[in-house]
C-alpha cells in the first residue's frame, strides 16, 4: 500500500472508530429492547435534516446542517419515545414507517435537485474514504461527552433519555459514513456477540470484530476500486459471521468450564 493510499485510509479508520466507539454499546441496547429499526429511522430522519438545510443554500459543513440534523433527529427521537409509551406493541412498525416516510420525504425534496441522485447515494452509502481530521474532532468530542453519559447514566436513560442519546450519536455518524454503515455497525457485532452474557466481554469482542470489520473493508475497497460503504457493510457482517461460528462457541465453552471450576473445585490431595 501506498503511502498516498494511508494518507487516505488513516482518516477514514478513525472514523470508523469514532462510529464503533458509540454504535457497539448503544447498538447492544436496542438489540434489547427490540427495536432494531429505530437507527435506520433516525438516521434517516438526520439526512432529510441535511437535505432540507441544503436545499436552504446552507454550507454543507456549516453549523446551521448540524443543528438542522440533530434538531430533526431529536423531533424523531422525541415522537418514537411518545409512541413506544402510548402503543409499545406496534412500535416497531411504527418506527418502520417513519423510516419509509422520512426516506420518501428526502426522495421528493430532491425531486427538482439535478444532483439529487448522487446526494442520495452519499447519505446511503456515505463518503467515509474522503473524511478528514477538520471532520472527525467535533464528532470525538461529542461522542466522548454519549459514552460517558452512557456508561455513567445508564440505568437511568429508560426514557426519552436514551432516545436522545441515540439521536444525537446517530446524526454525527450518519453525515460521515452514511445511513447503511450505521445501520451495519450498530446491529451486526450486536448480533454476533449477544450468546455473550459477560457484558464486558461482549463489548470488548463487539469492538474488536468491528474495528477487523471496518479496517479490512477499507483495504479492500481501495485495492478493488469499489463503494467503501457497501465494501465495508460486507467485510463486518463476514466477520461477524466468522466470530458468531468460530470464536463465540470457544469463549462460551471457556466460560463454562470456569464456572464448572467455580462450582466444583478439584480437591487437592493432601499427605498422609
Amino acid at each position: 500500500m501506498t503511502a498516498v493510499e494511508l494518507s487516505i485510509i488513516a482518516p477514514a479508520i478513525f472514523a470508523s472508530l469514532l462510529v464503533l466507539s458509540t454504535h457497539i454499546p448503544l447498538g447492544t441496547e436496542v438489540l434489547r429492547r427490540g427495536i432494531i429499526f429505530i437507527d435506520l429511522a433516525i438516521a434517516q430522519v438526520a439526512g432529510l435534516g441535511v437535505i432540507a438545510a441544503d436545499g436552504m443554500g446552507w454550507e454543507p459543513q456549516g453549523l446551521e446542517v448540524q443543528v438542522a440534523a440533530v434538531s430533526a433527529a431529536l423531533v424523531a427521537a422525541w415522537i418514537l419515545h411518545w409512541t413506544d409509551k402510548r402503543w409499545p406493541e406496534i412500535q416497531e412498525a411504527l418506527i418502520g414507517i417513519s423510516f419509509v416516510l422520512a426516506a420518501t420525504a428526502s426522495i421528493l425534496l430532491l425531486a427538482g435537485n439535478p444532483h439529487g441522485g448522487e446526494h442520495l447515494k452519499e447519505l446511503l452509502v456515505g463518503q467515509i474514504l474522503w473524511v478528514n481530521y477538520a471532520q472527525l474532532w467535533p464528532v470525538a468530542l461529542l461522542n466522548a461527552v454519549i459514552l460517558v453519559a452512557w456508561f455513567s447514566l445508564r440505568e437511568h436513560l429508560r426514557g426519552f433519555g436514551f432516545y436522545a442519546l441515540f439521536a444525537f450519536a446517530v446524526t454525527a455518524s450518519v453525515q460521515l459514513v452514511g445511513i447503511y454503515l450505521v445501520f451495519a455497525s450498530l446491529i451486526i457485532p450486536a448480533l454476533a456477540t449477544r450468546k455473550l452474557t459477560h457484558g464486558g466481554l461482549r463489548v470488548a469482542c463487539g469492538y474488536t470484530l468491528g474495528f477487523i470489520g471496518c479496517t479490512a473493508g477499507l483495504v479492500i475497497s481501495l485495492l478493488s476500486d469499489l463503494p467503501a460503504g457497501a465494501v465495508i457493510v460486507w467485510s463486518l457482517t463476514v466477520c461477524a459471521w466468522l466470530f458468531a461460528a468460530f470464536i463465540c462457541p470457544l469463549l462460551l465453552r471457556q466460560a463454562t468450564k470456569q464456572t464448572d471450576l467455580r462450582r466444583d473445585p478439584t480437591p487437592t490431595p493432601t499427605e498422609n
